[in-house]
C-alpha cells in the first residue's frame, strides 16, 4: 500500500469517526434537553453505520477525495422534535452547536496527545513538526509514523468538520442557529433557498469554506508547533 493509500484511509478512518462523534453529540444533547426521539432510534453511538448518510457520507467525500480536497460530507441528520424542548431556541440552538463543539473537542484531544508524544519523544517530535510543515517524513520507518499521522489527520478532519457544519446554508448546523433570527418572508425564502444550498455550496462554496477553514487550523497548527 502506497503512502498515498495509506493517508487515504485514515482520512476515511477519521472522517467516520467524527461524524459519529458529531451526530452523537446532537443526539445526546436533545436528550438532555428533553427530546428523546434521536435517542430512542439509536442515534447516541459511535457506531458509524448508524449515521451514515449514502449523499452525504458516501459520494460527496469520495468525489471530494478525487477532487484532491480531501474527505469532506455530512451524516444522516439526527431527528430532533423541537416540541419536546421546554425552552425552544435555547434548547435549539444547543443541540444545534453540540455537533460542531464536540468535532472542536476531539481536534483539541488529538492536539493535546501528539504534544504528550512530542513530550515524551524527540522523534516524535520531529515527525509532529514535519507532517505541519508538509515536509514529509523522509523515508522514516518509525512505528510512529502512522501513530501521528492518524493523529493529525483526525485533527484535520475535526476541524474541517466543525467548520463546515456553522456555516449557516440548510441543513447545516449554522442554519438552525440563524433561522431563530429570521421571521416572516424573509425566513420562507431562506427556507426555500436552502433546499438548494448545500448543492451550491459543494461546487461553488469551496473558496468559501477555505477561507473560514485556513485560519482556524492555522491556529491549531501554531499551537501544535509552539508545544513540540
Amino acid at each position: 500500500m502506497t503512502p498515498e493509500h495509506v493517508l487515504i484511509v485514515f482520512e476515511v478512518v477519521a472522517f467516520l469517526f467524527a461524524i459519529s462523534v458529531h451526530e452523537s453529540a446532537h443526539a445526546w444533547t436533545a436528550l438532555r434537553c428533553g427530546d428523546p426521539t434521536a435517542y430512542m432510534l439509536g442515534r447516541v453511538t459511535l457506531n458509524p453505520i448508524r449515521h451514515i448518510d449514502p449523499f452525504g457520507t458516501v459520494l460527496v467525500p469520495l468525489v471530494a477525495a478525487i477532487s484532491g480536497f480531501g474527505v469532506i460530507g455530512w451524516a444522516k441528520p439526527t431527528p430532533v422534535n423541537t416540541r419536546n424542548f421546554k425552552k425552544l431556541v435555547k434548547y435549539d440552538v444547543l443541540t444545534s452547536l453540540a455537533g460542531p463543539a464536540s468535532n472542536l473537542l476531539v481536534a483539541a484531544a488529538c492536539l493535546a496527545v501528539l504534544v504528550v508524544m512530542a513530550a515524551l519523544s524527540p522523534q516524535a517530535g520531529e515527525l509532529i513538526h514535519a507532517v505541519v510543515l508538509r515536509q514529509g517524513f523522509l523515508g522514516s520507518q518509525s512505528v510512529l509514523v502512522p501513530v501521528v499521522l492518524l493523529l493529525y489527520t483526525s485533527m484535520f478532519i475535526n476541524v474541517l468538520l466543525a467548520v463546515f457544519n456553522v456555516i449557516p446554508v440548510p441543513p447545516l448546523d449554522g442554519s438552525h442557529v440563524l433561522r431563530h433570527f429570521l421571521s416572516g418572508s424573509i425566513l420562507a425564502v431562506y427556507d426555500n433557498v436552502g433546499r438548494f444550498g448545500l448543492l451550491l455550496l459543494f461546487f461553488f462554496g469551496g473558496r468559501f469554506l477555505f477561507t473560514l477553514f485556513s485560519p482556524v487550523m492555522a491556529l491549531f497548527n501554531t499551537i501544535l508547533l509552539r508545544l513540540t
